[in-house]
């Protein structure tokens, strides 16, 4: 490609993670042609990753600060407008006499909070002000085919008729097709390239065939099924509190709640796939006791027993898949984000948000690098700059999106069963405590250091392991003292008569 002042960024996926990374490539006045294998993703009609009806994510301070960085006036306030903020847990449950009970517990002691947001609208705002940008096309129904990362150039077939495509089943392409129906397949050169195309990146798989990629994929034995609590009638108000995340919790099982908009929630069933097996195999009406037993007050008092029984029914159960890798990179061709790169189950609400973080991290370095200096003094090509600028950041993210991968694997530990642990709670009074009256000493739970920081995601598993040390350390303190208190109380109580007299004969 040319050796002007413009690079031609190629964006694979326009999903919140790509149009993003088209924004911050565009802002820099790069030319930028972003190709999405779906049909337009603000067409209600285009058929989601999972196949089902609305999505809700948690947007938390990473998500926020990197929108703020974009450049585009008036982005992140548009989508803030859109949101509902979340304070904390609601946790829901039955007391031993039988009546139901709602616990809140605030996510952070300074008062911060994460948002709810919809995926659809999020990626309605990105995608209208990628499309007022003179410097980007959108080209959706678009599927990449391959990719030459030594000559930099990508083929799409250019599709005609809605794909079926989607996270869980990312192989019906319409293959079944007569061969004169087949799409046509376009050539496509690029400076650069961003995957940013999910979990079952295109951008990722042709990447490996240049790259020595280090992979690992598991599936948890656990699947999700989407519920829907409707508003309140009749005057459309949410049935329980909208500004938390509410969530009950049954040890192996999970079910949680996020509000919407228009005063619904989106609800997900989390559970190992033995008990979806066991829940099909039951009448409607011991469906129903199920879900009392194990999420009381979901049904009837949210979603009646033949919502219930419909949702759970007609919406898919699918498995959540763990992804790692590394590098992230070939070269100075192309370079993966989001899901293509670190996919996540979603139980610390960070798999967008560290998605939408890497864009910001990828663009600082790139930055760094000089790539966007058009100074002839400098002594290396752009591409020389570029390829130090995406090993840096492979070195960089390759730790911290692992650390956020174990750190979401072990949250849902926390929150099917630890959020009602005595242990639990007593470490997070003792680390909110120490974080408020002693701020100096710089503490703070780990979810904070998540959620509301931009503290590197492997830095916060080394520092809440730290933190972890000294609770016990000093916790071990503790017991000792109040082991040789109570030794002697009892001694001067004459509790411990025979040890005294074997002293006293030793001293005498």
């Amino acid at each position: 490609m040319s050796q002007s002042s413009k690079q031609k960024v190629i964006v694979v996926g326009a999903g919140p993670v790509g149009a993003l990374a088209a924004l911050y490539a565009a802002g820099r006045g790069d030319n930028v042609e972003v190709y999405e294998l779906r049909d337009d993703l603000r067409d209600p009609s285009t058929t989601p990753l999972n196949f089902t009806k609305s999505i809700n994510l948690a947007l938390s301070e990473r998500g926020i600060n990197s929108m703020k960085h974009a450049r585009c006036n008036g982005l992140l306030d548009a989508v803030l407008d859109e949101s509902i903020p979340m304070y904390g847990r609601m946790i829901h449950g039955q007391a031993q006499g039988g009546e139901l009970y709602e616990e809140s517990q605030a996510y952070d002691a300074q008062g911060r909070y994460i948002r709810a947001v919809d995926r659809a609208t999020l990626n309605k705002r990105l995608l209208d002000y990628l499309e007022q940008m003179p410097n980007v096309s959108l080209h959706f129904n678009h599927k990449l085919t391959g990719a030459d990362f030594r000559q930099n150039t990508a083929w799409f077939e250019q599709r005609t008729f809605p794909t079926k495509d989607h996270a869980q089943n990312p192989t019906e392409d319409g293959s079944s097709k007569l061969d004169h129906d087949r799409p046509r397949e376009i050539a496509v050169e690029f400076d650069f390239l961003i995957g940013a195309d999910g979990a079952h990146s295109a951008a990722r798989y042709h990447m490996m065939k240049y790259a020595r990629v280090s992979y690992q994929q598991e599936y948890i034995d656990t699947l999700w099924c989407e519920f829907h609590i409707s508003p309140k009638a009749p005057n459309s108000s949410y049935m329980i509190s909208p500004n938390h995340l509410h969530i009950w919790p049954g040890g192996s099982l999970m079910f949680i709640a996020i509000p919407s908009l228009d005063k619904s929630f989106t609800c997900t069933l989390f559970a190992p796939e033995s008990y979806f097996i066991s829940l099909s195999a039951l009448s409607p009406e011991e469906l129903v006791s199920s879900f009392s037993k194990n999420f009381p007050g979901v049904c009837p008092e949210l979603i009646s027993s033949e919502e219930l029984q419909q949702q759970f029914t007609e919406n898919p159960h699918l498995p959540l898949i763990s992804i790692k890798c590394t590098p992230y990179h070939y070269r100075s061709s192309v370079v993966i984000l989001g899901d293509a790169a670190h996919a996540m189950v979603p139980f610390y609400g960070q798999g967008m948000n560290a998605g939408l973080e890497d864009v910001r991290v990828l663009f600082d370095i790139l930055d760094s690098h000089d790539i966007y200096n058009d100074s002839p003094n400098l002594a290396t090509s752009r591409e020389k700059r570029r390829e130090g600028a995406l090993n840096a950041y492979t070195a960089q993210r390759t730790p911290d999106a692992a650390a956020i991968n174990d750190l979401a694997l072990r949250n849902y530990e926390e929150m099917r069963s630890g959020v009602k642990s005595p242990v639990y709670r007593m470490r997070k009074w003792l680390e909110e405590t120490v974080n408020v009256y002693f701020p100096a000493l710089g503490w703070s739970t780990q979810y904070s250091r998540v959620s509301f920081e931009n503290q590197r995601y492997s830095d916060v598993e080394k520092a809440v392991a730290r933190q972890g040390k000294i609770i016990l350390s000093a916790l071990g303190v503790g017991l000792i003292g109040f082991s040789g208190l109570t030794a002697i109380m009892l001694l001067r109580k004459n509790t411990l008569r025979p040890l005294q007299s074997f002293v006293d004969h030793l001293t005498s």
